[in-house]
């Protein structure tokens, strides 16, 4: 399930992308919130939880929201202009990122052991972006950004009630990214959608509500240290599909950093199930 949510998060990737070619970012993004909003609307119906979708007015949930949604429109703005490998391996940095924010701010204890995974990972971000490397910009730099802030996320998801169903809060991010992009909507323009483009922008929010879900089924189901590393075949994913469409691949140095990015990533699982 986890491998399948990876998979699912890359093609909905993938799918933005290349709309992306011929839409404006702003009208895009609207429109898969909007299909998004409409299935998690449905799955909440189905699920039976329309009645706890007032908790999604919590300070709580919605500070989590707005760190996810700005998170959320910086990545996508990136990755319309960034390598589909090179954005998913600067956003798999966010764990590692959650480690040293939780360490300043939540004032956790953490061994040697992570400090030294969130080390190696910080020379695989790096790598990835290269800030001083010919494929660096100032896009690299926001997915960076937006990578934190999904980091941001994650702590204070932590923080929320554990018994707000994980649907409410996910169609409060949907919401607020919607909300957010349409402030675009006047810049950018609105353009006619021909219903091919519409049948990909579905198909893509399909992938992401089938992600979200596979996501909760595996963490709810499986030991969280035993199914987490899963999540970094995304990668794989990502130079796959990256490879077959665009024909685009990482350099040595790109591949070097996401190989980094894994063993950091396998470090700080491996140094909480010792904790365990």
């Amino acid at each position: 399930m986890t491998i399948g949510a990876s998979g699912c998060f890359v093609a909905n990737d993938a799918l933005a992308k290349y709309v992306s070619q011929t839409l404006p970012a702003g009208q895009l993004i609207v429109l898969r919130s909007g299909i998004v909003v409409l299935l998690m609307l449905l799955l909440a119906w189905r699920q039976g939880v329309l009645r706890q979708l007032p908790q999604a007015a919590h300070p709580r949930v919605l500070v989590r929201s707005l760190a996810d949604a700005f998170g959320t429109a910086m990545y996508l703005l990136s990755l319309f202009q960034l390598p589909l490998a090179n954005a998913t391996a600067i956003n798999q940095g966010a764990p590692l990122f959650m480690t040293l924010f939780a360490v300043l701010f939540l004032r956790e204890k953490a061994s040697a052991l992570r400090w030294a995974a969130v080390g190696i990972g910080f020379v695989g971000v790096l790598l990835v972006v290269r800030p001083a490397g010919e494929g660096f910009n100032a896009w690299a730099l926001l997915c960076l950004a937006g990578t934190l802030l999904h980091a941001l996320r994650d702590l204070l998801t932590r923080r929320l009630d554990p018994r707000l169903p994980s649907l409410v809060a996910t169609l409060s991010s949907a919401l607020a990214l919607g909300l957010l992009a349409a402030l675009l909507l006047p810049f950018q323009g609105w353009r006619p959608v021909g219903l091919p483009t519409l049948g990909l922008i579905s198909l893509g929010a399909t992938f992401l509500c089938s992600a979200f879900l596979l996501l909760i089924g595996g963490l709810r189901l499986g030991e969280i240290s035993l199914v987490a590393p899963f999540r970094y075949s995304g990668l794989l994913f990502a130079v796959l599909l990256g490879y077959g469409v665009w024909g685009h691949l990482p350099d040595a140095w790109g591949l070097f950093g996401i190989a980094l990015l894994v063993i950091s990533g396998l470090l700080v699982m491996q140094g909480e199930r010792r904790g365990r």
